[in-house]
């Protein structure tokens, strides 16, 4: 295993514990505002604007842990079916544009934070900047990733799957 694919995994499991933290702290959240507002008749204003901040961070990075993971949805029939070099070819390929696609995400998701990064949110008061934030985040962590998987690839390793 090299360096690269080390920082990946590390990487891939401090997320997967963000993500139960943020999927646990959403349910309480919500749970919290349904019984406020149905049980005690009173509104919790923030409750429903910070649910949904996290639901929007929790697809992004839940999003590179599937991708870590091979668990998006794919259809490798074909792939499977072709000789080990065009199979190596292919993976380089589809890598290569995966990391084309993840450094747009960095790039234009960097501009739109700081396109945003005047505006607060009207709930909790929260800089926009920082709930966008994820967009240029996530295209840096699925850029690792991707790195990692063109490198095996190269390397004519995890081509069986």
């Amino acid at each position: 295993m090299s360096w690269l694919d080390r920082i990946s995994t590390a990487i891939n499991g401090i997320m997967e514990y963000l993500l139960f933290g943020m999927g646990l702290a959403m349910t309480i959240i919500v749970a919290t505002q349904v019984f406020f507002r149905y049980v005690l008749n009173q509104s919790l204003f923030w409750t429903e604007e910070l649910a949904r901040y996290l639901l929007v961070w929790i697809s992004f990075l839940g999003a590179t842990v599937a991708y870590r993971r091979g668990v998006h949805p794919g259809i490798d029939v074909l792939f499977l079916r072709l000789p080990p070099l065009l199979r190596q070819a292919a993976a380089l390929l589809v890598h290569a544009a995966s990391m084309a696609l993840f450094s747009v995400m960095v790039v234009y998701g960097f501009k739109f934070a700081h396109f945003v990064r005047l505006q607060i949110s009207p709930a909790l008061g929260l800089p926009k900047w920082v709930v966008f934030g994820i967009i240029p985040v996530a295209g840096a962590i699925f850029m690792i990733h991707a790195l990692s998987f063109f490198l095996q690839a190269l390397r004519g390793e995890g081509l069986d799957h």
